[in-house]
């Protein structure tokens, strides 16, 4: 059974039909490419705030705010 977890940020976050066409697309992908049952693939988007993850020691909004 196909497991992917996909990890975006919250800001400008994906709307509900963004989050269904990654969930379909990413299915197809792997019954396209890697041969595996539509019916068993298993998508999960996880939302993450950009205070909660950093890059260089600081985190992504302070990143974000000087670039």
């Amino acid at each position: 059974m196909p497991f992917v977890n996909i990890k975006i940020t919250k800001e400008n976050g994906p709307t509900k039909e963004q989050k269904e066409a990654l969930i379909a697309g990413v299915t197809d992908l792997l019954a396209q490419v890697a041969h595996r049952n539509r019916a068993s693939t298993v998508v999960i988007i996880e939302e993450v705030d950009t205070d909660n993850y950093g890059l260089g020691g600081k985190s992504i909004t302070e990143v974000r705010k000087q670039a």
